[in-house]
């Protein structure tokens, strides 16, 4: 039973920046479930060790954003459609397949070809090498507090149950995700992108989400802070 007034789930998603498909549209991959938990992973940039520092001394310069990434787990099921196949006939066909696919194509090239980088003769020009493909920037969407762009570092699927086609129906998909930082656009050293641009504003909004709630927790305990303090 639906209560009016209960909150509305908001769903996770990933949403594939890409600039070569369907002009400025997204692909939008909205999670069939939210996964039950998520690990988060903050690394310092180690700036000393980047910096030329000796290794192990101890420094509070830090002058990049910390490394970021996420680990999370996605349960696919087919069941719910399934029940009515008149409404679904991809669902009938292909079982998850179609989001697996969906979540799967993040991780290839735009222009990827069998020649991969081989130099390939060129008469005008001599010898010359096909350019590699690049990787769709993503957008981690996990609720209005937390947008970041992604590049999708693993990628797990189990398969749990088929249909007579052998297509799965039932699968666990497990992903890592790096997170983009700030710096990471700034040393491309050319100007951005439109979804480059969508993707730096997206990491600066939840950045500035996470200061004002650093802000606020620290104005709830002000006095508890004042009362530890010996002077």
């Amino acid at each position: 039973m639906t209560y009016p007034r209960s909150p509305k789930l908001q769903k996770g998603a990933l949403v594939k920046l890409n600039e070569d498909f369907l002009g400025p549209i997204p692909n939008i991959i909205v999670f069939q479930y939210n996964p039950e938990k998520m690990t988060r992973n903050l690394t310092p940039s180690s700036a000393s060790e980047e910096k030329g520092g000796r290794w192990g001394q101890p420094t509070t310069a830090e002058p990049f954003d910390p490394k970021e990434s996420f680990d999370l787990a996605m349960e696919l099921d087919a069941a719910d459609e399934l029940e009515f196949p008149d409404e679904n006939p991809v669902t009938v066909i292909s079982g998850v397949s179609a989001r697996i696919s969906a979540m799967e194509m993040l991780l290839y090239p735009s222009q990827d070809n069998m020649l991969g980088s081989l130099p390939i003769p060129n008469p005008f020009a001599g010898i010359s090498a096909v350019p590699r493909g690049t990787v769709p920037i993503v957008l981690f969407v996990w609720g209005m507090g937390r947008i970041l762009p992604v590049r999708l570092t693993s990628f797990r699927v189990d398969e749990q149950a088929y249909s007579p086609t052998l297509y799965p129906i039932r699968a666990k998909v497990t992903v890592g995700l790096q997170v983009l930082t700030e710096q990471a656009f700034e040393s491309l050293g050319r100007s951005l992108t439109l979804g480059e641009q969508i993707a730096l504003k997206a990491y600066q909004y939840t950045r500035g989400q996470r200061e004002l709630l650093a802000k606020a927790n620290l104005a709830t305990n002000l006095d508890s802070i004042l009362s530890i303090l010996p002077f």
